[in-house]
């Protein structure tokens, strides 16, 4: 069922100190990274964004609940702790910082309107726990777990369990009991889910039916907690854009071992009968952006991550003086299949990311 898209309704805008002159947009990476979040001239108002939030709210009104989360800008998209309300990152209100994190990070984490809308719900399922303390719900807590459960730094999830549903990337819901009800609240909101049919005779759809009862109980209930409090806004953040990404792409960034020699060598070689052939090097370069374009749709992983597997691929490949020793469809074929059990090895070795 189809949700219009068009209201009066507006979310709250959210502004910060001016940038001197008002021409950044047209500014270089490299100027723009020397200036700090909080001196970004944004709003949401007016944003695509806004557009997004319009159609939560018609999903939300569909449902009768009266809870409609407040917004604000911060670094990354997240939803404090007893807050009924969810920070969006910068980038989302301004296509020149949306290009900004496309180039520092590869991709932009809910950059088209489907993938803001899946993060939107998901942390929407947050906001509404908080907005009217569900936590503390024993069949919540049987269902799902308890909240005082440890958030993991890393997780290693089942991709074959039905005990989950299915929403955000790399099986998100398995990684904390409040991640498994934002996620399963995320498809029960979802108008085109089907969850019904499509979870059928998995252990997670009693987990769905309970979020349907529960939140028919919650039609037109107002909520318990209403604070407007804003968690790290846009405006107190006074770290440059520069250091910002630094981190960021220390948090997502690995130090792998070269333990993928042997399948390196099997893919190519430095045998003399190959020497007239391109170097293993410069073929994975000319591939580089395909190849990990796909192995991230595939596995879900942050396209930086994988980049950062594939570029010491190609250092390792270099230092070995590799050369094809096939046709470059049949060998780009074999390396994506390879780096795309480089990628679930990484996965599934302890170090995954907490994307939200």
């Amino acid at each position: 069922m189809g949700l219009a898209l068009q209201s009066k309704r507006r979310p709250p805008s959210v502004q910060s100190t001016l940038v001197p002159g008002g021409a950044w947009p047209a500014w270089s990476d490299e100027r723009l990274l020397d200036v700090r979040l909080c001196d970004l001239p944004l709003k949401i108002e007016g944003s695509p964004l806004a557009d997004r939030i319009i159609h939560l709210y018609h999903e939300l009104e569909y449902h009768r609940l009266l809870f409609r989360p407040h917004f604000w800008l911060s670094n990354e998209w997240f939803c404090p702790d007893g807050v009924p309300g969810i920070a969006v990152p910068f980038y989302m209100v301004h296509p020149r910082l949306a290009r900004l994190e496309l180039t520092q990070m590869l991709e932009v984490e809910g950059g088209t309107p489907e993938w803001c809308m899946r993060i939107l719900r998901h942390e929407t399922g947050h906001a509404i726990e908080n907005a009217y303390r569900l936590r503390s719900r024993r069949r919540r807590r049987q269902l799902f777990g308890r909240t005082s459960e440890a958030y993991p730094e890393y997780y290693t999830p089942k991709p074959y369990s039905k005990s989950f549903v299915q929403h955000l990337d790399m099986w998100y819901a398995q990684s904390h009991p409040d991640e498994d009800f934002a996620e399963t609240f995320a498809v029960w909101l979802d108008p085109e889910s089907r969850w019904r049919e499509r979870y059928v005779g998995w252990p997670a759809l009693r987990k769905l039916e309970y979020m349907d009862g529960l939140m028919r109980e919650l039609a037109g209930a107002r909520p318990r907690v209403t604070t407007k409090e804003e968690v790290d806004p846009l405006p107190d953040l006074r770290r440059t854009l520069r250091k910002h990404y630094e981190r960021k792409r220390r948090h997502y960034g690995v130090t792998h071992p070269h333990f993928y020699d042997p399948d390196l060598r099997r893919l190519f070689s430095d045998a003399r009968d190959h020497a007239g052939n391109p170097t293993a090097a410069s073929f994975l370069m000319q591939i580089r952006r395909d190849v990990r374009r796909k192995v991230a749709n595939w596995t879900g992983e942050y396209q930086y991550t994988i980049d950062q597997v594939l570029q010491n691929m190609i250092v390792r490949c270099r230092e070995l003086k590799l050369r094809l020793t096939a046709s470059e469809s049949q060998t780009k074929l074999e390396f994506t299949i390879l780096l795309t059990v480089q990628t679930m090895n990484y996965l599934h070795s302890g170090r995954h990311r907490v994307a939200l």
